[in-house]
């Protein structure tokens, strides 16, 4: 679990510098530029999810059940997770769907950890899902204090919404009956 931990901290951290500490930001940025900072927080990121994925295989080999969710919340789960993808491919792809939320991609996790939060109970479920949840609340309330950060995806379009919903339901489809149990090894139908 304390691998688990470790994870979270060092990747949710990470992510979290603009929410607590942006004026440091700001100034490492301009003492050693943006693009040395982009691969270095890149590189942070990256390995803080490798050690939150490890930590939390390993979590699961020993379970410490919270609560027993009921067989309909597991539905609820794969309700929910329908729009999950389509917002976060409209995250870079401007469109009516960005305007409207203004960051899809916070909606999209907090949608994705909230429905794993109502279909699995283990302790290292919760520490993984409510994390990120906190975190994606976290980060959306900071944004109302802060200018929100550049993405750069597609020139803004009517046909991005298109392809955000299409893109999303493909992948959603592909993560439902194949990718979710190649990845993770565990299918969430059947």
């Amino acid at each position: 679990m304390a691998i688990l931990i470790l994870g979270l901290v060092l990747f949710l951290g990470g992510h979290s510098v603009s929410i607590f500490a942006p004026e440091w930001r700001a100034r490492v940025v301009a003492r050693i530029g943006e693009l040395p900072w982009k691969a270095l927080y890149g590189l942070f990121a990256l390995f803080g999810f490798l050690v939150l994925v490890w930590g939390y295989g390993l979590a699961r080999q020993a379970p410490i059940p919270l609560y027993d969710p009921p067989v309909w919340l597991r539905h609820i789960n794969l309700l929910l997770m329908l729009p999950v993808f389509t917002l976060l491919l409209a995250a870079y792809l401007p469109g009516r769907i960005q305007r409207t939320l203004k960051h899809p991609m916070l909606v999209a996790v907090k949608l994705w950890a909230l429905a794993h939060l109502l279909a699995n109970g283990t302790l290292a479920d919760v520490l993984l899902f409510g994390g990120f949840l906190a975190w994606a609340v976290a980060d959306r309330i900071s944004l109302k204090r802060r200018p929100a950060p550049t993405v750069y995806g597609a020139p803004a379009s009517s046909f991005n919404d298109a392809l955000a919903i299409v893109g999303g339901l493909v992948l959603y489809l592909a993560f439902m009956f194949w990718l979710h149990r190649a990845l993770l090894g565990v299918a969430p139908i059947g």
